[in-house]
């Protein structure tokens, strides 16, 4: 259990849709449901030869199903729109804004396993002989476990523990002790203190700057009445989503589902609250001294949130196409820095995104961080000047592809980024799709708008001798 960097490679797939029996109804690309009739869809995507299956339940809970038949492992995920950047809300029904601690998502997570009977749902789940976790993001919580056997008595007791939570004044405030060593855990940890140092770079006012399991003084003030009302509002159906992989048959599976649910009305929508972030970042370079071998960089770039939903997954596939051109392992850059001694190992490139905040992040070890922003910057002002050269843009862009289509290989990886991306407003069978429409003309217009000097900023972690 426990915090995990938002975007965790989690990328996603593509898609067309078929007719299928008469009793389906299907859309293309976009999760769209009939609000008269819960009746379930389905789309195919013929490049990996996937079937997802969706259905929206009468009492909000969206069900997401991608049969494997044949295989033995079956992975279950049920998530709730809930992360550490949802502080301050207005609960449907009331008009006051209620501002929470911050840590309380991910303090939620942990609770949630403590049954009235005593027993913990995790072992339960282990002694099953499942493997079973759970995690909190910034936009998101989910419960998970895998399984070869035991299938529907592990889902007996996932679907329990989530449904019916138990706090108390003792055992919250015996959690206080666990989550603040966590909290510790993390800030000793370089790589992630150069990361957040990096978004308190970028951000004002963003939420996003908060970790996500809070501040040893933020949880302090955290009790039951907190608990039981965050539960109550964002784990309603509504706001949830469940998404299996495996090998099932959709309409039984939906049936089992029906039968384990505590029924609750559909409570509407909830108004989440942020400040609204200025566009510029707040300052270009942090440095700070802790014990490491190597110095550790995080380059960060600020972007701002695709306002079209169509756009967002074909700026996503241009800005990771740009990442891998400009400093990936292919790319001239990064043989001639690493066969400087300037690059110890290939670096980690993202783009990571929400409905209210999207950035780069360009992570890695280096002798001279600065160097390498330096080199990087002198790469985009020659990719701006010169122009995209189409092989290297082609074969980037096919290689991306082909990474893409391997994630349905894995039940874990199918299931965590249909969710990751359902809560984006994003389908994950899109990917796959789009790559064949993007241009070197649009790579070159993102290039342009996103790959700015005053935008970027640099985290480093040095040897404090």
């Amino acid at each position: 259990m426990g915090s995990v960097k938002l975007g965790q490679a989690l990328r996603s797939l593509a898609l067309k849709s078929t007719p299928h029996t008469s009793h389906l109804s299907h859309h293309n690309n976009k999760l769209q449901f009939d609000k008269k009739e819960n009746k379930m869809q389905i789309i195919e995507n013929l490049n990996v030869k996937e079937k997802l299956y969706i259905e929206k339940l009468e009492n909000g809970l969206t069900v997401m199903i991608i049969p494997k038949t044949g295989i033995k492992k079956k992975y279950v995920m049920w998530a709730t729109h809930y992360g550490s950047i949802d502080n301050e809300f207005i609960v449907p029904g009331e008009k006051e804004i209620t501002k929470v601690p911050d840590g309380v998502a991910h303090y939620l997570e942990h609770k949630m396993f403590e049954q009235k009977n005593g027993t913990n749902s995790l072992d339960v789940l282990t002694a099953l002989g499942v493997n079973a976790n759970a995690y909190t993001t910034n936009d998101h919580t989910a419960y998970l476990f895998e399984a070869t056997d035991n299938f529907y008595p592990a889902l007996d007791e996932l679907m329990d523990y989530v449904q019916n939570p138990y706090f108390t004044d003792e055992n919250v405030e015996k959690e206080k002790g666990i989550i603040g060593q966590e909290i510790r855990m993390y800030d000793d940890y370089p790589d992630w203190a150069v990361y957040m140092n990096a978004i308190k770079c970028m951000y004002k006012n963003n939420p996003i700057r908060i970790d996500i399991a809070g501040t040893v003084e933020s949880i302090a003030k955290i009790d039951k009445e907190v608990l039981y009302k965050c539960y109550n509002t964002f784990y309603n159906p509504a706001n949830m989503v469940m998404c299996f992989v495996g090998d099932f048959n959709p309409e039984d599976l939906i049936k089992e589902v029906n039968k384990r649910l505590i029924q609750k009305p559909n409570q509407g929508e909830i108004k989440r609250i942020q400040q609204e972030e200025p566009a510029e970042i707040v300052e270009k370079r942090i440095e700070k001294e802790v014990e490491v071998s190597m110095p550790l960089f995080v380059i960060g770039i600020k972007d701002i949130p695709c306002k079209r939903q169509e756009d967002i997954v074909k700026k996503h596939i241009a800005i990771e196409i740009l990442l891998n051109m400009l400093i990936g392992k292919s790319s001239k850059l990064y043989k001639e820095l690493y066969e400087k001694g300037l690059l110890i190992s290939e670096p980690y490139l993202e783009y990571e995104f929400s409905q209210s905040f999207a950035h780069i992040a360009i992570t890695g070890i280096s002798k001279d961080p600065d160097k390498i922003l330096e080199k990087i910057q002198e790469e985009i002002e020659n990719l701006k000047n010169k122009g995209i050269e189409k092989e290297h843009f082609e074969r980037i862009k096919n290689m991306l592809y082909g990474n893409n289509v391997k994630e349905f290989n894995n039940v874990s990886d199918i299931a965590r980024m249909f969710v990751s991306d359902y809560f984006k407003g994003i389908n994950s069978f899109e990917y796959l799709e789009n790559y064949k429409q993007i241009s070197i003309e649009y790579v070159t217009e993102v290039l342009n708008e996103v790959f700015l000097k005053d935008k970027t900023v640099i985290s480093i972690i040095k040897n404090n001798k």
